[in-house]
């Protein structure tokens, strides 16, 4: 069984633009949808859809409308009741697959709510293979949030306790590699470049694993850096990878950074190598980006083309 956390859900709307969008101007779209968002709910219908079992926690409150859009992700989930609704976040993309995204900050957790997520995540995970800690934190959840998490999930279960993956941000990202000592995070090239106080725009794959080396293996088990349409890296404490995505016609890159790490943890539990493991999460993120909105991909979506993997020196 695989474990998300969301701590601050939301539901994505998708506007698709005919043209590239024009600041300031009035434009008309050619379509919309909604989607049951956040990085863990995203995590976890791209794992369901692959027909594993997967729980995903999250706070809701009772009468929040965004209980129906999750209804419609048909996912198995644990939620936590709370006073604040969830929010919406925007996405705007255009014909090129060009997406600008307005994201809310959420509603406001209280000292007893967090403890309460806390909490229904221990419960949880109770014998499952991976815990995923994704997304953004809501006001009142405070940067340690995720560390606080992983800790009571340790205490709670010892050597029982699932494998850890975490993809945030920001203060939240920097307190986890600090304390946390998850055994994965997946930082995108912006995300890693602050981490580690330096710049990856334009450097190369080894350039960008020598500074994951940085952090892998002594503050985090690896690494799973996604690069867009470059590719993506796995750094370990063995070894790195690099790997291609395969030739797609890019719709939407919202969620295709989630479906990545859903494809590594859906290959990891499977027993797989590391460079099977950095394929199945490219081919799920090029997946995504194909698919418009914050659709997750189901085995039938993922491209067919190679993914080339390279270990790298």
């Amino acid at each position: 069984m695989i474990v998300t956390l969301t701590a601050n859900p939301s539901l994505d709307r998708t506007v698709m633009l005919p043209a590239a969008l024009q600041v300031g101007d009035v434009q008309s779209a050619a379509s919309a949808r909604e989607d049951a968002g956040g990085k863990g709910i995203n995590v976890a219908r791209a794992i369901t859809a692959a027909g594993e079992e997967c729980t995903a926690v999250l706070p809701l409150a009772i009468g929040d409308p965004f209980a129906a859009a999750l209804r419609e992700a048909a996912l198995h989930t644990h939620r936590v009741a709370v006073a604040g609704h969830v929010r919406a976040n925007l996405a705007i993309t255009d014909p090129a697959g060009v997406t600008t995204k307005l994201n809310l900050p959420g509603a406001e957790l209280s000292a007893d709510e967090v403890g309460a997520v806390i909490d229904a995540v221990v419960a949880a995970s109770a014998g499952a293979r991976w815990l995923v800690l994704a997304g953004s934190l809501p006001p009142g959840a405070g940067d340690d949030f995720y560390v606080r998490a992983m800790r009571a999930v340790r205490t709670a279960h010892g050597d029982a306790a699932p494998l850890i993956a975490v993809d945030t941000s920001g203060p939240a990202l920097t307190a986890v590699v600090a304390d946390g000592r998850p055994d994965l995070i997946k930082p995108n090239d912006d995300e890693l470049s602050e981490l580690a106080g330096t710049t990856i725009e334009h450097a190369d794959a080894g350039a960008i694993a020598d500074i994951a080396r940085s952090i892998v293996p002594a503050r985090a088990g690896a690494a799973l850096v996604t690069l867009g349409a470059r590719g993506a890296l796995l750094v370990e404490g063995g070894g790195a990878w690099a790997a291609s995505p395969p030739p797609i016609q890019v719709v939407s890159t919202v969620g295709a950074g989630d479906s990545s790490l859903a494809g590594y943890v859906l290959a990891a539990t499977r027993g797989a190598g590391p460079d099977e493991r950095l394929r199945l999460a490219v081919r799920y993120g090029a997946a995504a980006a194909s698919l418009p909105g914050t659709q997750a991909p189901a085995p039938a979506d993922l491209p067919t083309g190679d993914v080339p993997v390279t270990r790298l020196a």
